[in-house]
């Protein structure tokens, strides 16, 4: 059995630093929101998948009994960076299989507490004690990227520049200012080449989705134009014994290649994407793992507005992890709500006009000789 599986409803917090607030208390008024824009009384859930990497033990019990959603299924995902969006790919699945008609997928991480700089590291990673923190990691790929293609450091800017560019029309993102290419260049070095302006910030956040069967979708339209998931691909890294391309995104590239031939959909059918910009040279490489441009070609397609506002494949628009935010598990959902708002045309002020065809992409942190731990990639159509 393979039936439809549609987003039924959507929850999303403003982003931000919310020192006072525990995970439970922010995660419970975006299920809500998800749960009210559903339609559907508590009792129509048949399971809920919930994660947080920094929230502690069995946080999907404590958010959702608070709803009086207990009894069912209540599935914890840990996956890094990427946990929200496997409990998405989990969900759907379920549905799918028709093994239950409607999942709540609850996404929330409160990095504030944790004080500021890196996110604890893991002890057990031979990257880790060697000092190969994710901006150290990520650094090493933007200079070789470099070396490759003729950038300067200077032009990752570009990147943060339309990231805030974006954020600051999105009312929900934790940084609305625009910022100049002279502002990113003049921040404080953290790892050359990046700047600070370069790298995503830590901070507070939570989203949620409700997912359901067709016919739960038919019965709980509530006027608003339906979103289909179209299909879910989730990826872990393959181990790297020896020498590798540190530009090409193998695991991304991988997915986007199963994610458009599961789905029949082409890169150039895209119209909006919400990708995984941890560094502004992530996005760039990730251009070219989902073919949206040639190897080399990604600043040029930057520079010619094709991925900004107004241009023929918005990426990012809700400001990416750059200027949304990336409170680590909840931005897989987050992105899902975000590119089903735009599908329906619920944006405001960041609407991808005549959007009907949307990508969402996450990668999970890193293991030693492995690219990235995990990767989720949800295509979601209107």
């Amino acid at each position: 059995m393979n039936r439809p599986v549609y987003v039924l409803g959507t929850g999303l917090r403003k982003f931000g630093k919310y020192p006072e607030l525990t995970h439970k208390q922010f995660a419970v008024p975006a299920v809500l929101e998800a749960l009210k824009e559903s339609g559907l009384s508590r009792e129509r859930i048949d399971v809920a998948y919930s994660s947080s990497v920094f929230g502690g033990s069995m946080m999907g019990q404590q958010i959702l009994g608070q709803l009086g959603l207990t009894g069912i299924p209540i599935i914890n995902v840990e996956d890094a960076c990427s946990s929200s969006a496997v409990g998405v790919h989990e969900a759907a699945a379920r549905i799918a299989e028709g093994r239950c008609e409607a999942a709540v997928i609850v996404g929330v991480d409160m990095l504030t507490k944790l004080g500021r700089g890196a996110l604890p590291l893991n002890r057990e990673d031979w990257d880790a004690i060697n000092g190969l923190t994710m901006p150290v990691l990520y650094a090493m790929r933007a200079r070789r990227y470099m070396h490759e293609h003729g950038l300067k450091a200077a032009d990752f800017s570009e990147v943060t520049v339309k990231a805030r560019a974006h954020g600051a029309r999105n009312p929900l993102a934790q940084f609305q200012k625009p910022v100049t290419l002279e502002e990113v260049n003049a921040s404080r070095e953290v790892a050359d080449p990046f700047r600070l302006l370069h790298c995503c910030p830590t901070g507070d956040g939570a989203a949620a989705v409700v997912l359901g069967s067709e016919s739960l979708m038919k019965e709980f339209a509530g006027g608003r134009p339906p979103v289909q998931v179209a299909g879910t691909v989730l990826h872990s890294g393959e181990y790297e014994p020896g020498p590798y391309s540190m530009t090409t995104s193998h695991v991304s590239s991988k997915s986007a290649r199963d994610i458009y031939e599961l789905t029949g959909v082409s890169p150039t059918d895209i119209h909006v994407a919400e990708i995984h910009d941890s560094f502004a040279a992530a996005e760039l490489m990730y251009y070219e793992a989902f073919q949206f441009c040639r190897p080399g070609d990604a600043l040029a397609l930057l520079r010619s507005g094709a991925t900004s506002l107004g241009g023929r494949q918005v990426v990012n628009p809700s400001g990416g992890l750059i200027s949304r935010g990336h409170p680590v598990a909840a931005s897989g959902v987050a992105q899902i709500a975000e590119i089903t708002r735009q599908l329906q045309g619920r944006s405001g002020a960041h609407q991808v006009e005549g959007a009907r065809v949307g990508l969402a992409h996450v990668t999970g942190g890193g293991v030693s000789n492995f690219e990235h731990g995990a990767c989720a990639v949800t295509l979601l159509k209107r």
